[in-house]
């Protein structure tokens, strides 16, 4: 299999932060790749120095399909002076030009040029593509496209860059967090679409479903090195936790053997012969080795949130329009002690009204909700948070609590807190400017969760954290006594949380599902499924009743035989006919005879008649 990207003894560092360094690997064509680090480690600053937006400090990076390479950036830069039709066909291949210049032509009134355009169409099979296209990006639900892009949300911002990737269908392709501002209908096509596709990828991701099924590879960095496991998701944390092991038993050998060297450079202090300055050499080797950070068990942290009473929180039949669009209409729900309920539904459905209606940010405008008394909502915003920059990451924290108190009664400090949630001990006292997006967030879930709330209310918790502080969130909200509604387009973690989903169908209709999103999905994919077979079904009886009209219009024995009798009496009519017409014209009839042959003229034409009436029915049985 060929190469299609190498990289060789990269490093990069800012400042006296070291991000990575000899990080050497190969990437094959077809091959699928994660790349999985926690924030802050240099994932997004490896991706833009692999792209070419962003110089190493050492090493090299090759490609070996550069005319045919896409990067979907984090924070995606866009024309804003383009409408959403330019900005997705402004790549300059020959086959998107020639469909913006359709597009142009084909709203004027040049009769000559629209020829022009259709030809060139019909001559590079553009036809084809454009509706490709178009089935992405009905996919991605894009706005008006001839609406300007300056004007557009951040999320439909996003959804346009990833479109203008795709439909590239390039050999080589980067995604910065694809799934990011995509409701699950839309992750769950990326993900049909990306696991079909021959595209090679390299990808970071936080969404573990959408990592398990579209790779095939994953690159750990962890230290500033790289670790490679050729499988899945699932096979890597199986390996990763192999790594661990042996990585810590290295560790705890080391730190044993330090232990006797050590006791041996006591009884040294000079290195006499060639010998003793070779074992000082290794007994500093030994010493790194054996500093290095040791992979720990995670503590159980059972959180204290404040005192909850018997009443918490009683929704009444709410109701809420955004002027005439309904969000809400007549929701009623009673939540009880340690509720756990996922929130689920397309992009613009409400799930963020909602939010602040039960936390009181919002009135509803009809039906009212009763908080209990005890109740200290703990609200993760989806905006994040604005912090002083030039404020220590410490001082962040402590301005909230010095101490954080468990549910035993023990307490740890607010440096131990940071901890737990990956902010080294060594990181607390940097200011926040330095911290990355990834981290800002984290340190914003730390502020809120160390106020100690009982009733956690959390908006898209799970954007830009990466997959390691997902787990220690994971961890936290199985053990938190209090209540939890939770935002999320993140399958997995639904999975984990939540006991119950309330699902946004539409028209402010809310249904309460019991269960997590694999056993909501499951039952709508059943039901998707009963659906489509009800439909076949009624197909296929419709089919039936017609083929039932079609047998009852086919002639029976009987009919049969009429038929041939009819024909056989019309053409015995149609003879005699003939032959009176003759007589008739004759001039040798006498007066009676010419009398009676008209008569039976008469009564030969009105019994053709007849006959033709009803072998015309049963003629068109026949058929």
């Amino acid at each position: 299999m060929s190469s299609i990207l190498q990289v060789e003894n990269l490093a990069r560092s800012y400042g006296e932060k070291n991000l990575f360094e000899h990080i050497s690997f190969v990437i094959s064509r077809g091959q699928k790749v994660a790349l999985i680090a926690r924030n802050g480690a240099g994932k997004t600053s490896l991706l833009n120095i692999i792209a070419g937006l962003e110089p190493c400090d050492a090493g090299a990076v090759t490609h070996f399909s550069r005319d045919s390479f896409e990067y979907l950036r984090q924070e995606p830069e866009l024309n804003n002076e383009n409408s959403v039709y330019e900005e997705v066909y402004s790549h300059s291949n020959e086959i998107q030009r020639a469909i913006l210049n359709y597009e142009h032509v084909v709203k004027g009134t040049d009769k000559e040029e629209l020829q022009k355009a259709i030809e060139k169409m019909d001559a590079i099979q553009g036809w084809e593509y454009e509706t490709r296209v178009k089935q992405i990006l009905t996919q991605l639900k894009l706005p008006d496209l001839d609406q300007q892009i300056g004007t557009l949300s951040g999320g439909q911002r996003k959804r346009i860059a990833l479109a203008k990737v795709l439909i590239t269908e390039p050999d080589f392709l980067i995604l910065d967090e694809p799934t990011n501002h995509l409701d699950v209908e839309m992750i769950e096509w990326l993900e049909e679409y990306l696991s079909k596709t021959t595209i090679t990828l390299l990808m970071v991701t936080h969404d573990r479903y959408f990592l398990d099924r579209v790779c095939d590879e994953v690159l750990e960095m962890e230290n500033a090195a790289v670790y490679r496991y050729r499988g899945n998701y699932t096979y890597f944390l199986e390996k990763q936790a192999e790594r661990i092991d042996s990585q810590n038993k290295e560790i705890e050998r080391a730190q044993n053997l330090l232990r006797t060297e050590q006791e041996w450079m006591r009884r040294m202090p000079k290195a006499r012969t060639t010998k003793a300055k070779a074992r000082i050499d290794s007994f500093f080797e030994l010493q790194e080795k054996a500093s290095n950070k040791m992979y720990e068990e995670r503590m159980n942290l059972n959180i204290e949130g404040a005192r909850m009473g018997n009443k918490i929180l009683e929704i009444n039949d709410i109701s809420f329009k955004w002027g005439t669009l309904p969000i809400l209409k007549g929701f009623t729900h009673t939540f009880k002690r340690k509720e756990k309920v996922g929130i689920v539904g397309k992009n613009g459905s409400g799930k963020s009204t909602f939010l602040d209606i039960i936390t009181g940010k919002i009135r509803p405008q009809k039906g009212h909700i009763q908080k209990g008394e005890t109740i200290q909502f703990g609200y993760y915003k989806q905006q994040g948070l604005l912090f002083d920059e030039q404020t220590k990451v410490i001082d962040v924290v402590k301005e909230i609590a010095e101490v954080v108190k468990l549910g035993n009664g023990d307490t740890i400090s607010a440096a131990a807190f940071l901890n737990y949630f990956m902010f080294p001990y060594p990181s607390h006292f940097q200011p926040v400017y330095k911290l990355s997006g990834g981290e800002k967030r984290r340190l914003y879930l730390v502020t809120v969760l160390m106020r100690s709330p009982n009733f956690l209310i959390l908006d898209e918790p799970t954007n830009d954290l990466d997959i390691l502080t997902l787990n220690v969130l994971e961890e936290y909200l199985a053990s938190f006594n209090g209540c939890v509604v939770v935002v999320t387009h993140d399958r997995y973690f639904l999975d984990k949380i939540v006991d119950h989903l309330f699902v946004f169908d539409g028209d402010a209709v809310i249904s309460d599902f019991p269960g997590n999103y694999t056993q909501y999905k499951a039952k709508a994919d059943q039901m998707k499924r009963q659906q489509m077979l009800q439909r076949r079904n009624a197909a296929v009886r419709s089919e039936k009743e017609k083929s039932v009209v079609v047998v009852a219009n086919k002639l029976t024995y009987k009919e049969k035989r009429e038929l041939e009798a009819l024909e056989a009496g019309i053409a015995a009519l149609e003879s005699e006919k003939r032959a009176i017409e003759e007589a008739l014209h004759s001039g040798a009839l006498s007066t009676v005879d010419l009398e009676s042959h008209s008569e039976r003229f008469a009564a030969i034409l009105d019994e053709i008649d007849q006959k033709m009436e009803r072998w015309m029915e049963l003629s068109e049985k026949e058929e």
